[in-house]
């Protein structure tokens, strides 16, 4: 079992959860499907992942005249998806978060070279980043990098995944210490072909792809 460094969220293991995993990871599971079922645990990540920003007491007077001492949150959030696979987790996002603006950033193969499209005010904000895989680890620290050259401050990003290997979990907390991940599942380990295994296949080409 890999142990999860202290930053590291992993969704509860129930069934809902196996058994939404078990049809995105089946070979044979239909387009349609594999988006149904990615949707429903892409909200689920965002739901998790707003469990972890801070808040701050309200107290508001219901209908009936009564006042209730309840919490909302302190600050102001934004998504940024890696593109193109992480576009797949921002209507979840959207349905979470009324109007959330939403940034985008494109990070070439050679992982070295990224084009952001940030809100102008992403380094006020706590920051959602978006990828459905975290495998190796590249694609998810050069977009780390591309936030905190944006002034974005560590402790204000969540990196939500579907699924994560352990040798990317291993690369990004190694670097960075203070943002939090949360993803659904931990899976085995990156084969020779830096593929996650047993994983799910290619996220984007399943999601946004016709057969």
């Amino acid at each position: 079992m890999f142990p999860l460094p202290a930053n590291v969220i992993c969704l509860p293991r129930t069934n809902q959860i196996d058994a939404l995993l078990t049809m995105i990871r089946d070979k044979d599971t239909t387009r349609g499907d594999f988006i149904f079922y990615s949707d429903r645990v892409i909200r689920l990540l965002v739901e998790e992942g707003l469990n972890h920003l801070p808040v701050v007491e309200k107290t508001i007077l219901t209908p009936t005249g009564k006042e209730f001492k309840g919490v909302q949150f302190k600050g102001k959030i934004c998504g940024v998806s890696i593109m193109r696979a992480g576009e797949a987790m921002e209507q979840g996002l959207r349905e979470c978060c009324r109007s959330v603006r939403i940034g985008k950033i494109l990070i070439q193969r050679d992982e070295e070279t990224a084009q952001p499209k940030l809100p102008p005010d992403v380094k006020d904000r706590y920051v959602l980043l978006l990828d459905p895989m975290l495998a190796t680890g590249g694609s998810a620290i050069k977009a780390i990098e591309v936030l905190l050259e944006n002034d974005v401050p560590e402790d204000k990003i969540l990196f939500l995944n579907l699924l994560a290997a352990p040798e990317g979990i291993n690369a990004v907390t190694s670097k960075f210490s203070k943002l939090k991940i949360v993803t659904a599942f931990v899976d085995q380990a990156l084969n020779e072909k830096k593929y996650i295994v047993p994983g799910l296949g290619d996220f984007g080409d399943r999601y946004f792809t016709s057969p």
